[in-house]
């Protein structure tokens, strides 16, 4: 049985990263290991952003027992693979106006939609922006509209 976890990010620019999600997030990073690893702590999740030159610039500092293994290990080749999408980080929000127009003010990060919605099921509402390694970030969350206006 797993008892807990946390999800982190193998990221090219860990400042910039850490910028962005400290805005998204709105708040400071919450643990960190130099400039190798930094968590957010939100509600249940932790999400994490971890250096990818960090260990190539400080192989002095860093020690590994085992095989190498380049498809897990080697970081810095890791963040420069084309980013495939297929895992999105989802957040949620009481107010899904309110932090729309909070992030669309920010200009932080890339390719943010407008207001969405589908239902497959049940009614769903969301918007979606890139973060600076292109993971997809989509928010959701209570959201009040008058019928055909977002």
């Amino acid at each position: 049985m797993i008892d807990s976890g946390l999800i982190y990010l193998v990221v090219r620019d860990f400042e910039k990263s850490l910028a962005f999600y400290s805005e998204l997030l709105e708040r400071e990073v919450s643990a960190r290991n130099k400039t190798r690893f930094a968590m957010f702590y939100v509600g249940d999740l932790c999400l994490c952003l971890l250096n990818a030159r960090y260990d190539m610039d400080h192989s002095d500092e860093v020690e590994r027992v085992g095989e190498y293994h380049p498809l897990f290990d080697d970081f810095a080749a890791i963040a420069e693979w084309p980013n495939s999408r297929k895992a999105v980080i989802n957040l949620v929000t009481s107010d899904l106006k309110s932090e729309y127009e909070r992030v669309k003010e920010l200009g932080i990060g890339s390719d943010l939609t407008d207001i969405r919605y589908i239902n497959a099921g049940a009614p769903y509402y969301y918007f979606c922006l890139c973060d600076p390694d292109g993971n997809v970030v989509e928010i959701t969350g209570e959201y009040r509209h008058v019928k055909g206006h977002f």
